[in-house]
């Protein structure tokens, strides 16, 4: 909300220079008058206080100059108002479907394929805007990490807790898909998303990537499709028993054709990511793809302010006639 000022009746501020000029009038009549009185005896003046008195000779003007100004600003009538918004968006349903079999420990995305999955997909989940987001990660097996929320902070948070090994090693693809189309099956959202990211080819599960889509499909939901890893070979590290950690090369083995069908029956899209950069550009991508449409309308609701100045001025007004009468009077 933000605060405003306004005049009803501007044209009443034209009468403020009246007051300067009236100031002025009073300063230069004062200069040119000069009074004389007669007394009989001027012991009675010797005794009064004319300090007192005279430091406050110019009040009664002074109380009359304020009524002025307080008058004419309540004549324009200020108003104070509020501006507000009302905003009506419509909100996407997106669930990431993130991959977490062993071969996402390749160091071909830095630091490895799995953490800058997790830390670009942060930053995607932090700049949405009334999206609900949920989260499904698959290996051997697939669940649901978290189910579609707006506590972003929540999503960010149990995406830096993922790590390999928490599910049985393998790549069940179709069922991370089928996971998330089941967290997308009772949402009303006028658009629902699947970001999938993987690096390798379906070979766990009872059911495969492209069944997986035609459910997706048949409930209007868009996929889009990550493949994540370089072109040949990769550096992964593997945990030897006797020898403790060392690393191997593994040759990247992502299912294209697949990913690239399971995409395009949804009206979504397929994308390669060979290094961290190319991952930012294609969330970003989507991000710019999959936009929330909002309606803002703005309003002003205005107060009316004039009974302040106007109690001020007629305050300065009955304040002056009544020093003027007592304490301040004058001798005709």
């Amino acid at each position: 909300m933000t605060a405003l000022l306004r005049f009803a009746d501007p044209m009443y501020l034209l009468l403020l220079p009246l007051v300067p000029l009236l100031v002025y009038w009073y300063v230069a009549r004062g200069r040119r008058q000069v009074g004389t009185l007669r007394y009989s005896s001027i012991a009675p003046i010797k005794r009064a206080d004319r300090r007192r008195r005279g430091r406050f000779r110019h009040a009664l003007f002074g109380l009359r100059a304020v009524a002025l100004t307080a008058l004419i600003v309540a004549f324009a009538r200020p108003q104070t108002g509020v501006t507000a918004e009302n905003v009506t968006t419509e909100g996407i349903d997106i669930v990431l479907a993130l991959d977490l079999s062993s071969s996402m420990l390749a160091e071909d995305l830095q630091p490895n394929r799995l953490e800058a999955a997790k830390q670009v997909a942060a930053e995607f989940v932090s700049g949405r805007r009334n999206d609900r987001i949920g989260l499904v990660v698959f290996a051997g097996d697939a669940f649901t990490q978290a189910p579609l929320t707006l506590d972003y902070d929540v999503v960010t948070t149990l995406l830096g807790e993922l790590e390999v090994g928490i599910i049985d090693d393998g790549t069940a693809i179709g069922m991370g898909l089928a996971t998330a189309v089941k967290r997308l099956q009772g949402s009303d959202a006028d658009s629902k998303v699947i970001i999938l990211l993987t690096d390798g080819r379906n070979n766990r599960g009872e059911i495969d990537p492209v069944t997986a889509a035609q459910l997706a499909q048949a409930l209007g939901v868009r996929i889009y499709a990550i493949g994540a890893g370089t072109q040949g070979v990769a550096r992964v590290p593997v945990d030897d028993p006797l020898f403790g950690r060392r690393y191997a090369q593994m040759e990247v083995d992502i299912d294209e054709p697949t990913l690239q069908e399971t995409a395009s029956l949804t009206g979504g899209r397929y994308f390669r990511a060979t290094n961290r950069e190319s991952l930012q550009l294609i969330y970003e991508e989507i991000d710019a793809l999959e936009t929330t449409e909002i309606e803002v309308e703005q309003f002003t609701r205005y107060g009316e302010l004039f009974h302040v100045p106007l109690l001020f001025g007629l305050g300065a007004l009955l304040l002056e006639v009544g020093l003027g009468r007592t304490v301040l009077r004058k001798i005709p």
